[in-house]
């Protein structure tokens, strides 16, 4: 990871296993993650791979979404089942948070 970089805010995970994750690199200072998002921080690992977290952000809160400790060289192709389908639940559930909210307002019409 380059100096003075927090982490990389995962952007897109294909679903095949052979797609690319797309992030963007977060700097040190960016404030918390918005809802929904997903941050990855790797390092080597003590004997060999890599150390790699992931945290995911919430309405209130970020929370720790897993770890790949001591992960393989190639850990994308390790961790991209659990974030595509992460953020497809997040997805998700925005949709519907948004279908209940209309609903809720309709309601009162």
């Amino acid at each position: 990871m380059p100096d003075g970089v927090r982490g990389a805010l995962v952007q897109r995970v294909f679903a095949r296993s052979d797609g690319p994750l797309n992030i963007t690199w977060l700097a040190a200072d960016t404030p918390r993650l918005s809802q929904g998002h997903v941050r990855l921080r790797w390092e080597p690992a003590s004997h060999t791979g890599w150390d790699v977290t992931a945290h995911l952000g919430l309405a209130t809160t970020e929370v720790h979404l897993a770890s790949w400790p001591a992960a393989p060289d190639d850990w994308p192709r390790l961790v991209r089942p659990t974030l595509h389908e992460v953020l497809g639940l997040c997805a998700a559930l925005s949709v519907a948070t948004a279908a209940l909210d209309l609903s809720n307002r309709l309601a009162h019409v």
